[in-house]
């Protein structure tokens, strides 16, 4: 006689171990006659229809490309149906200033940003271009070069300010051993 077998799940039926069942797996194979891929791909049958086609991935791209979801309509019903979709495609753009406020990917700070439009950099640029940059501009306005000038004299207190924001927020992004 077998020894019996304790439950792992102690209790609690959701702790059962998962997809080690004995039953068999159902596999659904693609729609497409004569395909034996697994249909893994749900496409519908047709517009507004709850019913699918399972097809294989391959299947499935060659499918869509040939969707329309227009179909079957009059051309005044699909540019009556199109004007709604754009209207309501609209919203997100009426929304806009709930958005991020300035360019970028949201991975910088305002007076990082403030310093990239000093030296007209993008918010996506290594750190050489930003040194590089600096050093252009150390060069051009520097008040050695431009004596009296207090333009290039502002200018280049500006480009020093952005560089030391860029380059103290560089030194915390870069992790460097001890």
């Amino acid at each position: 006689m077998p020894k019996a077998k304790r439950s792992d799940n102690w209790g609690f039926p959701r702790w059962g171990s998962y997809e080690s069942s004995r039953e068999t797996q159902q596999l659904k194979l693609c729609d497409r006659h004569g395909c034996n891929e697994a249909g893994i791909c749900p496409a519908p049958k047709s517009p507004n229809s709850p019913e699918r086609w399972y097809f294989c991935q391959t299947h499935a791209a060659e499918y869509n490309r040939g969707w329309d979801y227009f179909e079957g309509l009059d051309k005044e019903e699909r540019k009556k149906r199109e004007a709604d979709e754009q209207r309501d495609a609209n919203a997100y753009q009426e929304a806009a200033h709930y958005s991020w406020m300035g360019s970028g990917d949201g991975s910088r700070t305002r007076d990082e940003m403030t310093a990239l439009e000093i030296f007209d950099l993008t918010p996506d640029v290594e750190f050489e271009a930003v040194k590089k940059a600096w050093r252009d501009m150390a060069k051009k306005y520097h008040p050695d070069v431009n004596p009296g000038d207090e333009e290039a004299a502002r200018k280049f207190q500006a480009a020093q300010a952005a560089f030391d924001v860029l380059r103290i927020s560089e030194e915390r992004r870069v992790w460097k051993p001890i």
